[in-house]
């Protein structure tokens, strides 16, 4: 097949093997789906025009998604993101014809992910025919993950399935789960959180070496519905760290933080329900840690010694790891933000 577009080509995740219990989803850049199917919807509603600029707030891999996704459509793109957003997606952003406005970083994420969100409303008010993307909160993104569950469907007919991901803005996992739901509604969802995160009630707990934040929110975000997901872990950068250095040594595979959680979090689940078959959402590549997470590998903790703390909620919750069993509740409100 000759792919019309390099979109076509990079947004099908692979199925790889990984023990008998679990089987890996993985991308090049999960996100790509999520962009190409939510521009063209915009596009075929008449939201947005050819030509129209973009805009959103992401330092990782939505960013370099849209930039994608407004190269195959015509579309200008626009990223505000933080200075320790990395060198090799700041470079195909500005060659992929994206502009990149940069907020200085802070210590605190809550306010570097505000000062960015404050930017991009700042720019919408200069320049009000630009269209403002939302990708935590407008649930167009969950959109393009129909297809990649259609895939999975086919793929493993009948199995008693469990989907193991990173929250992030709720999209992904909730995407794929909703569709494959709406054939077995046994489908299992595990969420994956860093630590601090007040997506599942982590924001008091610090971990001082998270930069996973992209699994995790100090910001409520929209898109996650929180009663799709059955069990929640929060594990720390170590614990991450030791999931993406083990997935490279014992199965050559070579993806990002986000995976490395998943995949550790999945392993314990599969040793818990060794009757499921536990589908690890790998979202990127390693390429983005090769300094803070790969280069360190002799660092990196033995998977096989670690296991979470069971608590009854995320008010019991204790670092390194712990796991609860969240049995599809809604989202508390003292987790909400008030109107405005």
């Amino acid at each position: 097949m000759i792919h019309p577009h390099i979109t076509d080509a990079l947004k099908v995740p692979d199925l790889v093997r990984l023990t008998d219990g679990t089987v890996l989803l993985r991308f090049e850049s999960m996100k790509i789906y999520s962009a190409l199917a939510a521009v063209r919807h915009l596009l075929d509603r008449g939201t947005v025009r050819p030509g129209q600029t973009l805009i959103d707030s992401s330092s990782g891999i939505y960013a370099h998604a849209l930039a994608l996704a407004c190269h195959r459509y015509g579309m200008r793109c626009h990223i505000v993101a933080s200075t320790t957003v990395d060198a090799t997606t700041l470079a195909q952003l500005e060659v992929l014809g994206a502009t990149v406005e940069q907020v200085e970083p802070s210590e605190n994420l809550k306010l570097d992910q505000e000062l960015r969100v404050r930017r991009v409303r700042e720019i919408l008010a200069e320049r009000p025919g630009h269209h403002w993307m939302r990708q935590y909160h407008d649930d167009i993104h969950y959109l393009g993950y129909r297809d990649v569950a259609d895939r999975i469907a086919a793929t493993v007919p009948g199995a008693a399935l469990t989907v193991v991901g990173g929250v992030g803005s709720g999209a992904s996992t909730g995407g794929l789960v909703e569709r494959l739901r709406s054939r077995d509604p046994s489908v299992r969802l595990v969420g994956v959180q860093p630590f601090g995160s007040i997506t599942f009630g982590s924001q008091k707990h610090h971990d001082p070496e998270a930069i996973i934040a992209g699994i995790g929110s100090s910001i409520v975000f929209d898109n996650v519905r929180h009663h799709l997901y059955d069990t929640v872990h929060w594990l720390d950068f170590t614990h991450a760290m030791a999931g993406a250095i083990a997935l490279l040594r014992d199965h050559a595979v070579f993806a990002g933080l986000s995976t490395g959680a998943a995949f550790l979090a999945a392993t314990y689940e599969a040793r818990r329900h060794p009757d499921r078959l536990h589908l690890v959402v790998g979202a990127d590549t390693g390429h983005r840690y090769v300094e803070r997470v790969f280069a360190r590998h002799a660092e990196a903790l033995d998977p096989t010694a670690l296991k979470p703390v069971e608590v009854g909620g995320p008010e019991d919750m204790t670092m390194p790891w712990s796991r609860t069993t969240w049995k599809r509740a809604a989202c508390p409100d003292r987790w909400k933000e008030p109107a405005a």
